[in-house]
């Protein structure tokens, strides 16, 4: 008797966290359907008034002027360079710490290491453009004469400097998780640990460890603060990292200030931005899934 209540008071208790945690599966998926809804709601306003063909073809933004424009172009510009000088730090960085951690570290060290590394995932992106403005824009001044005081060279290297722990400890967990024979069979083989670390332990791991890249340019995408801070709010097409420019969450912030009347077409365009900037996102994962699966089949 008394095993067969603890039996169904077992019984009840797994279905209640089965049900708690189909909740909390649809309540993530609600969210996001809920923010996709807002964006192109609000955009179907924005396109109702400007050309969708204007918007992705114009190389000109100014849609607080007096005549304004719309195209998007410098804002995607400034946002994929960037990402890409961020990107240029955070993954040789990333995958280098990543590969000494799992492959090299003692046990102790790698205790200690990991977690002072993911603390720099805990830093307000604020405090790191401020240090972009005030710390790296100085330095690169002297390496580079003539360089403006705001430029995304500077907020792309500090926005590396930021994704550092995404990638490095989500790759390190992907080496870790390869299993220790290929190691062994390598080792048996001849080929030093370094050997071993980066011709066999990294490709077996080239899935995780793309994730984990894919997940870092998608925090630089998105990231507002130190673009906002160090790179500059001047819309142009920007051709090289030494140049002033708006990101797409720079100018999103900008005009979010409540300066403009809600609803009116200038603050629609920051729907407009915002949708723009979830494609670019999606096509970023698609990429990575399409990259993780075709590792999986290779390896």
């Amino acid at each position: 008797m008394q095993r067969d209540f603890t039996r169904r008071r077992f019984r009840a208790t797994e279905r209640l966290i089965e049900a708690g945690l189909l909740a909390a599966a649809v309540a993530a998926i609600a969210i996001v359907v809920a923010i996709v809804a807002v964006l192109v709601s609000q955009s179907a306003r924005f396109f109702a008034d400007v050309s969708i063909v204007e918007f992705l073809t114009g190389t000109r933004w100014t849609p607080t002027f007096q005549d304004p424009e719309y195209g998007v172009a410098p804002l995607i510009s400034a946002t994929l360079m960037s990402t890409l000088v961020a990107l240029c730090v955070a993954v040789p960085f990333g995958l280098l710490s990543a590969v000494y951690l799992s492959e090299f570290a003692r046990p102790r060290t790698r205790e200690v290491v990991k977690p002072v590394l993911e603390l720099l995932a805990g830093v307000p992106t604020v405090v790191y453009g401020y240090f972009a403005l005030l710390f790296m824009t100085p330095l690169l001044q002297r390496v580079i004469p003539g360089l403006p005081g705001f430029n995304l060279l500077s907020a792309g290297i500090v926005m590396g400097l930021m994704i550092i722990p995404y990638i490095a400890s989500l790759s390190e967990d992907a080496l870790r998780a390869v299993p220790t024979g290929l190691r062994d069979g390598s080792t048996a083989l001849g080929a030093t640990r370094l050997e071993t670390a980066f011709r066999v332990v990294l490709p077996a791991a080239a899935s995780g460890v793309t994730g984990a890249i894919i997940l870092g340019m998608s925090r630089a995408v998105g990231e507002t603060m130190i673009v906002a801070v160090a790179g500059g709010l001047k819309p142009q097409i920007v051709t090289a990292p030494t140049q002033e420019g708006a990101t797409v969450t720079a100018f999103i912030a900008q005009v979010a200030q409540g300066d403009l009347e809600f609803g009116s077409l200038e603050f629609n365009s920051i729907f407009a931005a915002g949708l723009a900037l979830l494609v670019i996102t999606l096509v970023f994962n698609f990429i990575a899934f399409a990259l993780q699966r075709r590792f999986r089949e290779a390896y």
